[in-house]
């Protein structure tokens, strides 16, 4: 199919836009902006400097991506911004390009449904099948791994990492690290249950609920410490590949500053 471009639509000629691209009116689209073949984007969206936008997303009115990092430090560095496939970018999101602090990349994967008003600073990196609510702010240089859920009103912590299959309570304000497969929630946030429901959901079998839920026992209501827990779930033939991951995440967000396993470069 042909692309559509709509009236009083500001493209400018060096931008590359595949086919079957649906661009609504009032779009402003830069030189250095790619576009994959079946997105569509609706009304006032605005995409500036570096940016690769995959296919088949779709990007709501008033989202910008792109934008300069809001960094004191940057100095107009040629920084990117790559957005992968099937994204919905619901309206007012913005997405910065990164800063010249790490490798000069702020990417998110695939399938992710970022909801309105959503930001996504400098140097974050997002992987796949994640959920971000309304108003959810992301400092620069997060990480948030495949199938977390972030609630509404969520702010987290520059250099934080949200890990696999977690879940942030809404208005929760995020400081330190989130491990897999748990929910936190609070000011500021803490550890409260297993993701039981998105254990669920994703089809997690009940021996590795069973294991993830003992592990959480033992780190966060028992407090035995890390090694005692490594080698109870050893003995009690629980320690599966889910477990040592949680386990793992745990030993290298206490290896880091501040609760923050990648600051560990900074720590004493």
């Amino acid at each position: 199919m042909a692309t559509y471009v709509a009236e009083n639509v500001s493209i400018d000629p060096h931008a590359q836009i595949d086919e079957d691209v649906e661009i609504g009116p009032f779009c402003v689209i830069g030189s250095n902006v790619s576009i994959g073949r079946g997105t569509r984007l609706e009304n006032g969206v605005t995409i500036m400097g570096h940016v690769d936008l995959g296919r088949y997303n779709h990007v709501y009115p008033g989202v910008v991506l792109g934008g300069e990092p809001q960094d004191v430090s940057y100095t107009g560095t040629d920084t990117r911004v790559v957005i992968g496939d099937h994204n919905v970018i619901r309206e007012g999101v913005t997405v910065n390009r990164a800063s010249e602090k790490e490798d000069g990349l702020t990417r998110v994967g695939n399938y992710n449904f970022l909801m309105a008003y959503c930001h996504v600073a400098h140097d974050c990196r997002l992987g796949d099948h994640i959920i971000i609510a309304n108003n959810t702010l992301l400092g620069g240089h997060v990480h948030v791994h495949d199938y977390a859920s972030l609630s509404a009103g969520a702010a987290v912590h520059h250099f934080a990492t949200i890990g696999s299959y977690s879940f942030i309570g809404g208005m929760s304000t995020v400081r330190h690290d989130v491990p897999p497969y748990i929910l936190v929630d609070g000011h500021p946030s803490k550890p409260r249950c297993l993701n039981m429901v998105g254990l669920k959901r994703n089809n997690f079998p009940p021996d590795v609920i069973e294991a993830l839920a003992e592990a959480y026992r033992l780190l966060f209501r028992a407090k035995v410490g890390l090694d005692n827990a490594w080698d109870i779930l050893r003995n009690n033939c629980q320690l599966l590949p889910q477990v040592n991951h949680l386990l793992s995440f745990v030993q290298s967000q206490h290896e880091g500053q501040h609760g923050r396993g990648r600051e560990r470069r900074m720590a004493a």
